[in-house]
């Protein structure tokens, strides 16, 4: 009898012991979770270590730069770096033009988009497999491959030069990887049941009643998702922008600048605001534009986009899971 209490606590121990490192059922064992976290950590620090080291970068003084002994921690914090590049990025000139860039396209896409992903999962109308697949191909060609005609258009109804130039294809359904955000859409509304829209239409509801009374509310993640996207994708558009509105339109007309062309031209505008266009390696010299001015430059640009999706984050990820879910 005692042999077998013993056998039982022997065999007792071992299961925990196993079940502490290899797990049971649904639980994840401390090996299997230190690989998991482990695997986590080094790819955060690939995606973060660019970001952590612009950050430290942005503060160094010109004596630390030069400094190899210097690599994370800055012995001189400074914040000149950060003067300088708002005043050669011209901030206080171009933050309106970049923001209403970046805000008003994306709010017109977000509701173009939301109405055609509703309409798509919705309604049945001929040819709706073909409709699908024109929204692959528009989101599989580049966009240099129609950037000749797009832009002959444009120039045709006066809006090179000018914020139009986004405003008017995104809230027809034509921005920036419009075809994402109508699938996300599209995969959102599948999960609204379609009692509810029958029940509204009892009540006697019509199909634009029921898109904002049922639809809309409903799909507020995916709203948040797709403005956030949107938002991203248009603060971010140095190509177009520099096309439509920088310096490949001023033959056509006034040109706008926003914070990203301004960062394109950083070495340029550094030299015109403070008058020089090179600069010597002496210690405490701030001459030329040096990296730690440039990180600077850098972190200033990225700052609106941080701040919003630090802001909205948590609906972001709720929106990311829910358009994963499909329904009735």
């Amino acid at each position: 009898m005692l042999d077998k209490i013993k056998t039982l606590k022997t065999d007792n121990a071992k299961l925990r012991i196993r079940s502490f490192l290899f797990g049971y059922g649904p639980r994840m064992g401390f090996i299997k979770t230190s690989i998991v976290y482990a695997l986590l950590i080094v790819f955060s620090f690939i995606f973060l270590f660019p970001i952590i080291y612009m950050l430290t970068t942005s503060f160094k003084s010109l004596n630390d730069l030069i400094d190899a002994s210097v690599r994370w921690i800055p012995r001189e914090f400074t914040l000149r770096n950060y003067v300088q590049a708002y005043q050669s990025l011209n901030v206080s000139d171009v933050i309106v033009n970049s923001f209403l860039l970046a805000l008003v396209p994306s709010i017109g896409q977000v509701v173009a988009c939301s109405l055609v992903g509703y309409a798509l999962q919705r309604f049945h109308f001929p040819f709706k497999r073909l409709v699908f697949v024109v929204l692959f191909i528009t989101f599989i060609l580049p966009q240099q491959v129609l950037l000749p005609s797009t832009f002959q258009l444009l120039s045709r109804f006066n809006m090179i030069g000018s914020i139009n130039a986004f405003v008017v294809p995104a809230f027809l359904g034509q921005g920036f990887r419009s075809a994402i955000l109508i699938l996300i859409f599209y995969q959102f509304f599948k999960t609204i049941p379609r009692v509810l829209d029958e029940a509204a239409q009892i009540d006697g509801a019509g199909y634009y009643r029921i898109f904002l009374k049922i639809g809309v509310r409903a799909a507020a993640p995916a709203f948040i998702v797709a403005f956030l996207l949107s938002f991203v994708w248009y603060w971010n558009e140095t190509y177009l922008t520099n096309i439509y509105m920088g310096n490949a339109a001023a033959i056509a007309g006034d040109s706008i600048s926003t914070l990203l062309l301004e960062l394109q031209d950083f070495a340029f505008n550094f030299g015109q605001v403070f008058g020089q266009t090179g600069g010597s390696l002496v210690p405490g010299s701030y001459g030329a534009a040096h990296e730690g001015i440039r990180a600077a430059a850098v972190i200033i640009v990225i700052i609106p986009a941080l701040v919003i999706y630090f802001i909205m984050q948590r609906y972001f990820v709720e929106g990311v899971e829910k358009t994963g879910i499909t329904g009735e």
